[in-house]
């Protein structure tokens, strides 16, 4: 492949990675005018959480069907189907149809995040992923800081909210022009297997009662629906280890976890799941009183990501070895969770210092831990199962944070209200200093890579 070509991939895979990940948080700051024109506005959160579980439950489907069918196929078919759904949601008639089209979003940006992580790993060694690291770090910066203000700034315009989903369009258009040829197709050498359509179902039904707890208050906060989607979940989860081991073609396949260095980063990726992505929620609660103050109060969090996913883009070059600096990136997250379990106790001065640090270190460890072992999974993992270990990689994550808002949540009810937010940051603590224990050494990364 000319290296004309590989950037033409790079770009798109890079325009469709923003895309979903921006779509997670543009919609948010509209949801009050959603709310407002469509009605109903207090069954607006499901606009977010539809999108949310969409993306869960298809993730590991995208990467097993991206091996069998190769990544442009998915990729294109995951533009096409982002872009559609995205016309859809800005010409709905009521908010039960906009929801309906934000889940069949979802499952387009799912197949989007994963055909690019997979597509990556194809297209490029990981000295060049390590050089590139600097780009992906620039989509989840503006995705993660712009995408609120993004939704704001639109929703204001003269076309309302319904703009937040067609500026999709053209950037899809772009995608596809950019990608349709360069992205790699089917390798020749890919076996033609079966699909695991038991182990999608229960996928579907693990990751939907999960991120179900971890979306709606309403049902984490019930005494019949929480508990029987946390035994729906327990259940599926033990069916599912069953189909998978005599799957023929598995849609998480066994064999990645005898590679210990995989296995172990997907469950670093689970626990700092459950800590990072879930302890973010009640962040906004614990470092002020005043809404009006919380966005600059979070500033910290966006910078310390940024500052520190771009240090690792160009020191990595010089020191490449993965796990340390995935460590690096819990160690990062235990100081952070720390000083934000302190921020309720600081005096004056030391509380604004605790929730800097906190944040800032918080933020870091998110983005620091994220590259590393996406980094770390697409050199270790089988290239005939690339896409179904990186799916598998994403998966942890998404299903780490909607299982830790849950139990965090259940935290904060059982508690005293005063008591209970310091302790929901001390676990996070807990979980990543378990992590740094389980994360990948320096033995179990690939002397090549």
């Amino acid at each position: 492949m000319h290296i004309s070509s590989r950037a033409a991939a790079f770009a798109a895979l890079l325009l469709g990675m923003l895309m979903a990940a921006l779509d997670t948080n543009v919609v948010v700051a509209a949801l009050p005018s959603i709310g407002a024109d469509l009605g109903n506005p207090g069954a607006v959160g499901g606009v977010t959480a539809a999108y949310l579980l969409a993306v869960a439950v298809a993730t590991p489907v995208h990467g097993s069907l991206g091996d069998r069918w190769g990544r442009r196929r998915m990729f294109v078919g995951s533009v096409t189907v982002f872009a559609l759904a995205s016309l859809g949601c800005a010409l709905v008639p009521d908010l039960t149809a906009l929801i309906g089209l934000r889940a069949v979003q979802g499952l387009g940006g799912s197949g989007l995040i994963v055909a690019a992580v997979a597509a990556m790993a194809e297209l490029f060694d990981r000295a060049e992923m390590v050089r590139r690291q600097g780009w992906l770090t620039a989509v989840f910066a503006v995705s993660s800081i712009g995408g609120a203000p993004l939704g704001g700034l639109l929703a204001a315009s003269s076309a309302g909210w319904p703009s937040i989903f067609l500026v999709n369009l053209p950037v899809s258009v772009l995608a596809l022009v950019l990608g349709i040829r360069s992205v790699p197709g089917k390798r020749e050498q890919a076996a033609r297997r079966g699909f695991d359509v038991a182990g999608a179902v229960l996928v579907a039904l693990v990751g939907g009662s999960i991120v179900a707890l971890g979306s709606s208050d309403a049902l984490a906060r019930d005494p019949v629906a929480a508990p029987v989607l946390a035994a729906v979940a327990l259940a599926g989860t033990v069916a599912f280890v069953r189909v998978e081991r005599r799957a023929a073609a598995p849609l998480i396949p066994p064999r990645l976890f005898a590679e210990p260095g995989v296995a172990r980063a997907v469950a670093v990726t689970l626990l700092s799941g459950v800590a990072l992505f879930g302890s973010f929620t009640y962040v906004p609660l614990v470092i002020s009183e005043n809404p009006a103050a919380t966005g600059l109060l979070l500033l910290p969090m966006s910078v310390g990501q940024v500052v520190v996913t771009s240090g690792f883009a160009l020191l990595a070059r010089r020191w490449p070895r993965v796990t340390a600096w995935g460590r690096l990136g819990l160690v990062l997250g235990v100081v952070g969770m720390l000083c934000t379990a302190s921020i309720p106790l600081a005096p004056g001065g030391l509380r604004t210092l605790a929730i800097v640090v906190g944040l800032a270190c918080s933020g870091a460890a998110l983005g620091l831990s994220m590259q590393a072992y996406t980094l770390l999974a697409q050199s270790m993992v089988p290239k005939d199962v690339l896409g179904a270990g990186l799916a598998t990689l994403t998966f942890a994550r998404q299903i780490g944070g909607s299982l830790g808002i849950a139990v965090f949540g259940w935290i904060t009810l059982a508690a005293d209200s005063g008591a209970a937010l310091p302790i929901v940051f001390l676990l996070a603590a807990v979980v990543l200093l378990a992590g740094v224990i389980l994360a990948p050494r320096a033995a179990h990364e690939p002397v090549s890579a």
